[in-house]
């Protein structure tokens, strides 16, 4: 069964190879440098990644930059119960987002900043991956150009 894949290489011609090379070279570089650099396990990761998909939970998040603030204030924000928001809470802080401590009767929410710097790092190695990577291909394709246009 073809993936389609192989067409837009085959369009390359004889660069098709050379440029295949770089770019899977590239991959496998990668995934080592980012299993290397990576703080989080791959569960945490996913945790994180599947709470910050949320739309609620960002906004959460948001408001919680500014500082802390109890479940009661958090359900004014929010067409929704004060249970609904209590179980976004929930998934923030399994997920190391957040932190919730006791206050007499009150659980005020705090932003855990150690574990966006951990998710902002693991991001950030992929974009230096890229940016690499997109050096490396303009190398090349500089490299192809100025040979064409040397006098044979």
């Amino acid at each position: 069964m073809s993936t389609g894949f192989a067409q837009p290489w085959a369009a390359l011609g004889p660069l098709s190879r050379d440029l295949r090379t770089i770019l899977d070279t590239a991959g496998t570089l990668h995934n080592h440098l980012v299993m290397e650099t990576a703080t989080l396990s791959e569960v945490e990761l996913d945790a994180a990644f599947t709470a910050l998909a949320d739309p609620t939970r960002r906004a959460i998040i948001s408001r919680l930059a500014r500082g802390e603030a109890g479940v009661l204030e958090l359900t004014e924000r929010f067409p929704m119960s004060q249970p609904a928001i209590s179980k976004h809470l929930k998934v923030l802080e399994a997920a190391g987002l957040i932190s919730r401590r006791r206050q007499a009767q009150r659980r005020p929410c705090r932003l855990e900043p150690l574990r966006l710097k951990q998710l902002a790092d693991w991001v950030g190695s992929y974009r230096e991956f890229w940016e690499a990577g997109f050096q490396r291909l303009d190398d090349y394709l500089d490299d192809l150009q100025q040979q064409e246009e040397q006098p044979r």
